[in-house]
């Protein structure tokens, strides 16, 4: 038997074993994919669903009303519940994590369009990517497996059917990102399971990037000023209340310089359900704000 022969064996026999643990999420707009976690339980992507429903189409072409049973927006993770209808949850793999040169399949059911099946290689480790509101998310394997669009939250597997990572997000030219399936990863979906979650702090804020910033700030005359441009306050939000206006920008919150949204991200997780002090410049103007945040959405 050549290579070939051996690869094309393993996708037709994963498909029919594996891919019946994999569904689609969403229909038309929303689309993705997902896997079986358990009885009634089906894990995908949380920037896969939007609202408290989400409909979970099967293998076999059923489709079932699922509600958002919990997500983690941060972590882009999201568990429904729905009527699996006895379909069998992924095993996860054993052993050593998945390195560079690992073989790995591809399932997608990419919005309940179809089961896909795809080869690849691993092609790098410890890669990093932006979640749903903009969180670092750290440690994802790279792999070389085609997928279409609608295929995040579906999983790659190996040889045996075992669940090796999470597809997360696509970097283009045929690459994907997926989270991979080790501990940390299993005790954030089992506290999902259990309900188990907070949500994050927020301010209601949109930031520019660095560059706009330096831009806008030059072109009305303003010194370079490391830090992050609000370019828009949502209505209501923390932000709003406390007077926080487009054009604010950030030099500092809770007594630490922030020069990244990754410093925003940690003070506010410093923060929690308390009050943030953030160091503002307007215009040539520095003055300091006391945000209350709660845990607005």
């Amino acid at each position: 038997m050549t290579i070939l022969d051996q690869i094309q064996e393993d996708i037709a026999r994963l498909a029919e074993g594996a891919g019946s643990s994999v569904v689609g999420i969403g229909q038309r707009w929303g689309a993705g994919s997902g896997i079986v976690l358990g009885e009634g339980r089906v894990l995908t992507n949380a920037h896969n669903v939007r609202g408290d429903q989400a409909a979970v189409t099967f293998a076999g072409g059923q489709t079932a009303e699922g509600t958002v049973a919990a997500r983690d927006i941060d972590a882009d993770l999201a568990v429904i519940e729905a009527d699996t209808s006895g379909a069998a949850a992924l095993p996860w793999a054993d052993g050593a994590p998945a390195s560079i040169g690992t073989p790995v399949f591809a399932l997608a059911n990419p919005g309940g369009r179809g089961l896909r099946v795809t080869f690849g290689f691993v092609s790098g480790i410890d890669r990093a990517f932006r979640g749903p509101r903009g969180r670092r998310i750290t440690g994802s394997l790279e792999h070389t497996a085609p997928l279409l669009p609608g295929s995040s939250g579906g999983p790659i597997v190996n040889a045996a059917g075992q669940l090796l990572g999470i597809n997360t997000n696509r970097l283009g030219e045929g690459f994907y990102l997926a989270m991979p399936a080790d501990e940390a990863l299993r005790g954030k979906i089992d506290a999902l399971g259990r309900g188990e979650f907070t949500t994050p702090p927020r301010l209601g804020i949109a930031i520019a990037p660095g560059y706009v910033a330096r831009r806008m700030r030059r072109a009305v005359g303003l010194p370079d000023l490391e830090g992050l441009l609000i370019r828009e306050v949502t209505d209501e939000s923390p932000a709003a209340r406390a007077g926080l206006a487009a054009g604010d920008l950030i030099v500092a919150a809770g007594g630490q310089p922030a020069r990244t949204i990754d410093d925003l991200f940690d003070a506010l997780q410093a923060a929690g359900s308390g009050t943030i002090e953030l160091n503002l410049v307007r215009g040539a103007e520095e003055r300091t704000v006391q945000v209350v945040l709660g845990h607005a959405s």
